[in-house]
């Protein structure tokens, strides 16, 4: 049994390219008033092929195949009708400027896309109803603290879990153990979700154990809540945490094709990016004639330090000795580099050097390092991976800018440590796409 179903996002995922296809047939059986013999099904489906691809990977750039979208219904038709108004424009332009792959009539262009957007939302709102509706597990929660108050918040307020808290035990309190027997009983509870590295929950084992034979599920809450919020909760892990998760041993196959694709990626990105150089030179020269360019000094993979380069965002020359000062510093320019991002692009040779990699924990200045190292338990385990331009707690974490905020650290710290132990070849290329997300929405900074 699964709290989150992972499934469901592979059935998403085969729904949607069903739905295409589906679309696709329909739309060639009506423009030419018959079923599709095979030749002239393969002659569409071979360009229209291209445009599935494309389509699937803008849903998954959005977060179609995210936990979080399968409780939007509201949202859902509104969302999805976007989604088909980029794939109709990215269609549209494939078929006008790609001519090896073009089709005619148009005509049948513009009837895949109607259909295709109708059906699309009847299969996405009958899924999230049908996700809504399903059978819920009725569980009790043995745990305390406020990332247990989060947990029981979210689930019992969230429609797209398939559990239900119907009680909450605070271990923090007196527990009797014939009590939870009872409670247990009374409430045909199937599943029991406690913090097991709590040695008050050890004297209640002997109970516990009890409830196997009466067909009573068991997950600690430490997994239940990283299933959920997709980050390791603070408060629950402690030093065994860390010797069963984490590993400063290489990943030789993940370590090779990563530093590949930093390469690969820098060099593409960063010569094209060479195009936006001189109007950036330009601008920051006009805005108040100083220099282009910014060095700060980070903390990078094992606690060395690294110096990365920016476009100069701040009235003075070199800003890396004023962090944890106020923003009032930057300059019209840099508000704008700022927001568009365009001040990391020179970080692509920091990337090309092997200083940081595209993906990984961002590298923090020196001065908040000592101070967050003082004050988070565990904060300096996120150097023992290479830090990166983007990463699982930039796309969806809380973190602070220039200035010391030991909470929001904290928050971050949690994603931070939610991806080193999770690293992976497709956690990278999801960090990749979302982050292509967040560039366009201008958000995040």
């Amino acid at each position: 049994m699964s709290i989150i179903r992972r499934k469901e996002a592979i059935l998403l995922l085969i729904g949607d390219i069903i739905v295409l296809f589906t679309s696709l047939y329909l739309t060639i059986t009506l423009r030419y008033g018959a079923i599709p013999s095979t030749q002239l099904l393969l002659s569409h489906l071979i360009p229209f092929s291209v445009l599935f691809l494309i389509s699937l990977l803008i849903n998954f750039i959005v977060g179609l195949y995210e936990k979080h979208t399968l409780d939007l219904k509201k949202r859902l038709p509104g969302m999805l009708t976007r989604v088909q108004i980029v794939n109709a424009i990215v269609s549209i332009s494939f078929f006008y400027f790609a001519p090896y792959f073009s089709i005619t009539p148009k005509v049948t262009l513009f009837m895949y896309l109607i259909i295709s957007l109708f059906f699309m939302v009847a299969w996405r709102m009958a899924i999230a109803q049908e996700f809504g509706s399903r059978r819920k597990y009725r569980a009790l929660l043995l745990a305390h603290g406020n990332e247990t108050d989060e947990l029981y918040n979210e689930i019992n307020n969230n429609q797209r879990y398939d559990t239900l808290f119907v009680e909450r035990i605070d271990v923090s309190l007196p527990i009797d153990s014939e009590e939870i027997l009872e409670i247990i009983k009374s409430n045909n509870i199937s599943l029991v979700i406690a913090d097991f590295s709590d040695k008050r929950i050890n004297e209640l084992m002997p109970t516990l154990y009890k409830l196997i034979f009466s067909k009573v599920d068991f997950i600690d809450i430490q997994r239940m809540y990283e299933g959920v919020f997709d980050r390791i909760p603070l408060s629950f892990i402690d030093d065994i945490w860390f010797l069963e998760n984490v590993s400063s041993s290489p990943k030789i196959s993940f370590d090779i094709f990563k530093r590949i694709t930093d390469i690969v990626i820098s060099i593409i990105l960063g010569l094209i990016s060479l195009i936006l150089y001189p109007f950036i030179f330009i601008a920051i020269k006009m805005d108040d004639g100083g220099v282009i360019f910014s060095y700060q000094n980070r903390v990078g993979q094992n606690n060395k330090n690294i110096k990365i380069v920016k476009f100069r965002t701040m009235s003075i020359a070199n800003d890396e000795g004023q962090w944890g000062k106020q923003k009032n510093n930057i300059t019209k320019v840099g508000n704008i580099l700022r927001k568009t991002r365009l001040d990391e692009l020179p970080q692509l040779w920091n990337v090309f050097r092997g200083d940081i990699s595209l993906v990984g924990p961002r590298p923090e200045f020196l001065d908040a390092v000592t101070t967050y190292s003082k004050e988070i338990s565990y904060y300096n385990i996120r150097h023992i991976v290479k830090p990166g331009l983007s990463g699982w707690a930039q796309i969806y974490g809380k973190h602070p800018h220039h200035g010391i905020n030991m909470e929001e650290t904290s928050n971050k710290l949690s994603y931070d440590l939610y991806y080193i132990k999770n690293r992976s070849i497709f956690l990278d290329m999801k960090i990749i796409l979302q982050t292509i997300k967040v560039l366009f929405s201008f958000v995040g900074r």
